[in-house]
């Protein structure tokens, strides 16, 4: 279950009132972008794809953490009954459905961690899943970002980027091209 896109303009509006920082315009590029390539591709929603980019990091409303942040923000949507929004909370931050390569610090508690790999374990990742991973690797607080330049940014501040994920970005670009038959960055031209 989702909530309406009001109701997700809400939720995120509401939580960068208690953790006010540039994630929340990062979220907003990151429901722009996977709204205008859900609607080049059939078969996909483009209001889904939308509340689900607004929504991925709304974990961050409980102030600054890592890893910490999918926990929380999978905790969150559970605890409101928007399970499918909980889901991408988890599967933004992961390319293989593990977190061996999480990019920042595990400033989880052992429970939270267990409840994301117990989580992870049990998603079978989907087109959304995998459209929410490329929107967050697109969306800069400031606006749509090359997406190497992106992985180069998070590379800087975090000191590391893995490879696998790299790749797996890039793949899911030109996954998204082809099933677009547009070039990402024309699709996302205002």
């Amino acid at each position: 279950m989702l909530p309406e896109r009001e109701k997700a303009r809400e939720l995120l509006e509401e939580a960068e009132r208690c953790n006010p920082e540039p994630w929340g315009d990062h979220s907003r590029v990151a429901a722009y972008c996977a709204e205008m390539i859900a609607r080049e591709c059939e078969g996909m929603d483009p209001d889904k794809a939308y509340i689900l980019g607004l929504l991925h990091d709304i974990g961050r409303r409980f102030g600054v953490r890592h890893l910490g942040h999918v926990s929380d923000g999978y905790s969150y949507m559970m605890e409101l009954g928007y399970d499918e929004a909980a889901r991408v909370c988890l599967t933004h931050s992961f390319h293989d459905q593990t977190t061996d390569g999480y990019i920042g610090n595990f400033d989880t508690t052992e429970e939270e961690l267990k409840l994301i790999r117990d989580a992870l374990k049990k998603i079978v990742p989907d087109e959304y899943d995998d459209l929410i991973r490329l929107c967050d690797s697109l969306a800069g607080a400031e606006g749509v970002m090359d997406i190497k330049e992106r992985m180069n940014d998070v590379k800087r501040r975090y000191g590391f980027y893995p490879q696998e994920k790299w790749d797996n970005n890039i793949r899911l670009k030109e996954y998204f091209e082809e099933k677009a038959g547009k070039d990402i960055y024309t699709l996302l031209r205002h």
